[in-house]
């Protein structure tokens, strides 16, 4: 993997495909952690389900920000979550798409 200007925390949300599984994280490098998920280098939920598609991120300041945010959105209803990534991204396309050419 190649360096990159995508070094940034945020709170993001991959799936797997429109709307299927969603797993909700946060991270102080998301380009590296998109990576990991589309090799599947975690074992568990993520690889379990397939969730590899990038489909919200928001970028924060802080690693306590960006945690307080995952949270948050780890205890919505799923409707929420489907409602924060159909306003931004009503395409569910590939927001990392690109990234790793």
């Amino acid at each position: 993997m190649r360096e990159t200007h995508r070094v940034f925390i945020a709170t993001y949300i991959v799936a797997s495909g429109r709307n299927g599984t969603l797993y909700t994280g946060m991270s102080s490098n998301l380009y590296e952690r998109v990576w990991q998920h589309k090799i599947g280098h975690f074992e568990g939920f993520t690889a379990d389900y397939r969730c590899r598609t990038l489909v919200w991120y928001q970028p924060f300041e802080s690693v306590v920000a960006a945690i307080k945010r995952e949270k948050q959105i780890k205890h919505w209803l799923r409707t929420w979550k489907l409602k924060l990534i159909e306003t931004e991204n009503p395409e569910w396309r590939d927001l990392s798409e690109g990234w790793f050419d």
